[in-house]
């Protein structure tokens, strides 16, 4: 393995290990509870982080998937159509989800997401991004750049879990 798939590969272990580090110890109880005004939960975020991560590195090998059409604009978020509720609830730990179940859930999509990152051909070969709000029309994106959209996300979530956890019971995963 070259050197660039190894420093991807070690980043996202390094984000993913402070992730996991937040939900130390804690209860199926505690993954759910909101702590700030955010909707966020522990248990919520490592849901979204690895259902996220799967994503994109299924965008990697297959290219886009169908989007469903949403006027993102007039949507009633107090009763959302059931594609964007589907959205929605993949932010969400749900009454029969375990905080073991979804890191465990979590380190195999890590593991086959560490496996492609290290067989990928050509980490410049890319995909044309889905019809989307959030995305440039007619954009594409590499291989490279779907995988440090992935680390991004796993950091940045990262983050939000440790003021999560911090406000839970005042772990910290850093100082």
């Amino acid at each position: 393995m070259d050197t660039e798939r190894a420093d991807l590969i070690e980043s996202l272990r390094q984000h993913r290990r402070f992730l996991r580090f937040t939900a130390q110890d804690i209860t199926d109880e505690q993954a759910r509870e909101r702590t700030t005004g955010s909707e966020l939960t522990l248990g919520g975020l490592i849901k979204h982080v690895a259902a996220t991560e799967d994503e994109w590195a299924r965008f990697i090998v297959d290219g886009p998937r169908e989007t469903p059409d949403v006027d993102w604009d007039s949507i009633d978020w107090s009763n959302p159509p059931p594609e964007v509720k589907a959205f929605m609830d993949s932010h969400r730990m749900t009454e029969t989800e375990t905080i073991a179940g979804l890191l465990a859930d979590y380190e195999q999509v890590a593991a086959r997401t560490d496996a492609l990152v290290a067989s990928l051909p050509d980490l410049d070969a890319t995909q044309p991004l889905p019809v989307a709000p959030w995305f440039e029309p007619s954009a594409v994106r590499s291989a490279r750049r779907s995988i440090l959209h992935i680390i991004a996300e796993t950091a940045q979530h990262a983050g939000h879990a440790d003021i999560i956890r911090e406000s839970l019971d005042g772990q910290k995963t850093m100082g």
